[in-house]
């Protein structure tokens, strides 16, 4: 029987969006808690979920002798989670849950089978909890913990983040199976990719982008060791590309020109993609080193083509940073994609009308839409409390099921998309293929004469 028992609840089998577009990823988080645990001499097994059965799960809590369950949340596995931990609490076990979702509703999470909640950062407060829960020590000294004392939330001092997170040994890997996601990737895309991270929290403050872990904390690892494990990778798994899953992968640009020389000395260049913000892609030596880094996309969070809607939400960015971002990238043929966000703040269809034009300005490779949805615990979310609403009880939802009165209706944004999609194709199609550029020009406007008469 290990000393902990670790999953994330989310499964594969259960996400027809998911198994469309089949990329998946590896719990990194989940395989960083299991490999400091173990560094502290504790034994620790993984239930992972992604490509496991929930009934198999449900099947080992009710068979096993009951321990401790340590359940990774976030916003889109509360309904998942909460069913994992009222069937595990039924069977006799002591539940820990730790993730963002769980330190923005905390006293929820506890009301719903989880007996403890990790706030923050969770290694070390894991392995300290273990630890008092073992010999009974009083867990009131145990910093970034949440449980309840009768009725009472008790909350103890919030924890800091590690100085060096070269202190942290590299996920462990090797305690899950990795072939099916390696399985999934050469099926569908006709190669394997491997996720990593070289640094942990953003300092940017976006008004609505969730900092309940880190904080406003961003630490980067040691660039040596990075391209150590990166050479580890490539030596036992040997995948077609690597994630780097940073919140923003460039935003220190001296670490970034000291890895690339690491992964030039070691003759390590892998095909990547990642994620970035535009102001921190203007350095041509930056956009240089991604190119000769492998990196082969990079995604940008422009979220929208109104100037006056980014400085709403406290970007930091312009929308000439974004087009010359875009441009840099492009020319060194690397690839960009673009979130946008509909139904922000103080939106309106001259907002609307600037994205349009902008993004078919831009001319990113990919871009993607989605409705701004107010995640507890950001200023989004505090801006908007008076008017959110919703109509599905706690558990069976997530913060993207919340109502934003001020917001339009889902229609109005299927023909935002419409508007966006089909002048963007407009814009493309002007040379080369004039007749059908007017074609979508005309679904363009009919798009956004629907958005302007409120008929939606």
């Amino acid at each position: 029987m290990a000393d902990i028992l670790l999953t994330h609840g989310y499964f594969l089998n259960e996400d027809a969006k998911e198994q469309e577009i089949m990329k998946p990823y590896v719990p990194l988080g989940l395989l960083y808690l299991c490999a400091y645990l173990k560094k502290q001499s504790f034994s620790v097994d993984i239930f992972d979920s992604t490509f496991g059965d929930r009934d198999a799960l449900y099947a080992l809590l009710e068979t096993e002798t009951p321990g401790i369950l340590g359940l990774y949340t976030n916003l889109m596995t509360r309904a998942s989670v909460v069913e994992i931990a009222t069937r595990a609490r039924a069977s006799g076990w002591r539940v820990i849950v730790g993730g963002p979702e769980s330190a923005n509703y905390p006293l929820e999470y506890l009301r719903h089978g989880a007996e403890f909640v990790v706030m923050g950062e969770g290694e070390q407060t894991t392995a300290e909890l273990l630890a008092a829960l073992a010999d009974g020590s009083d867990l009131h000294q145990v910093h970034g913990l949440a449980f309840l004392a009768g009725d009472e939330l008790v909350r103890t001092p919030e924890r800091a983040m590690l100085a060096n997170l070269s202190d942290y040994p590299w996920p462990a890997r090797d305690a899950i199976d990795l072939q099916p996601y390696f399985d999934a990737w050469r099926t569908h895309h006709g190669g394997s990719s491997i996720s990593m991270i070289t640094a942990r929290g953003c300092p940017y403050k976006c008004t609505w982008c969730s900092h309940a872990v880190f904080g406003y904390n961003h630490k980067k690892r040691d660039p040596v060791e990075c391209a150590d494990e990166l050479q580890h990778i490539v030596e036992t798994y040997n995948p077609d590309e690597i994630w780097y899953a940073d919140d923003v992968f460039t935003i220190n640009h001296k670490w970034l020109f000291k890895y690339a020389e690491q992964l030039r000395e070691r003759g390590l260049k892998v095909p990547f993609e990642t994620i970035s913000r535009a102001d921190r892609m203007l350095d041509e030596r930056v956009m240089d080193t991604l190119a000769e880094m492998g990196c082969y996309r990079v995604w940008i969070g422009a979220e929208s083509g109104s100037q006056r809607l980014l400085d709403e939400m406290k970007r930091g960015v312009t929308v000439s940073q974004v087009k010359q971002a875009t441009q840099a990238a492009q020319a060194r043929n690397i690839e960009v994609g673009i979130f946008l966000m509909w139904g922000f703040g103080s939106e309106q269809l001259a907002d609307i009308d600037e994205t349009v034009v902008q993004i078919a300005d831009i001319n990113p490779d990919i871009f993607f839409t989605t409705v701004a949805y107010p995640i507890k615990g950001t200023e989004f979310y505090d801006n908007k409390a008076e008017v959110i609403s919703s109509d599905k009880a706690w558990t069976q939802s997530t913060d993207r099921d919340l109502k934003i009165g001020t917001q339009q209706s889902p229609r109005y944004y299927r023909f935002a998309n419409r508007y966006l999609k089909s002048h963007v194709a407009s814009t493309r199609l002007h040379q080369s293929n004039p007749a059908l550029a007017r074609i979508k020009a005309r679904h363009a406007s009919r798009a956004r004469s629907i958005l302007e008469s409120g008929r939606v």
